[in-house]
């Protein structure tokens, strides 16, 4: 799998010349949305399948070290966890000289198209379902 690559733009900068912390989140979801599409369900996919996922909530989001202008941040994305109804993605923000920025958990539920809780399971969504299932990273 590719490791998701940003590069830090001068609009996404404060008056300090450090990244904004709110585009942190833009980042992390381009490159969840990179990984989907990798593992063969770009986003476009789910909502063929009548599903969306939005994000209902971040998690143990720690920033470590600043970014700025002309840094090129890897994203590393792996699922922490999946139970049919909520998934965990988990997101590690490195600069080019492997220095970690950042590091935090974002949750999705999965809806319907009208807003209605979807459970994905066997039954109803089984590529899904399965792929969710075989990616989550191992307890330790």
């Amino acid at each position: 799998m590719e490791i998701y690559k940003h590069f830090v733009q001068y609009y996404e900068t404060d008056k300090m010349g450090i990244t904004h912390h709110s585009n942190y989140i833009r980042f992390m979801e381009e490159a969840r949305l990179d990984f989907f599409k990798q593992i063969g369900f770009d986003y476009l996919d789910f909502e063929k399948m009548g599903v969306i996922s939005p994000v209902i909530g971040l998690n143990n989001i720690r920033f470590k070290k600043p970014s700025t202008v002309g840094d090129t941040l890897s994203i590393e994305v792996s699922l922490k966890s999946y139970n049919g109804y909520i998934l965990t993605v988990h997101y590690v923000m490195k600069k080019q000289d492997d220095v970690v920025v950042l590091e935090g958990d974002s949750d999705h539920c999965f809806l319907s198209p009208e807003g209605k809780i979807l459970i994905l399971s066997e039954k109803k969504f089984p590529e899904l379902h399965q792929k969710l299932q075989e990616l989550v990273a191992p307890k330790e």
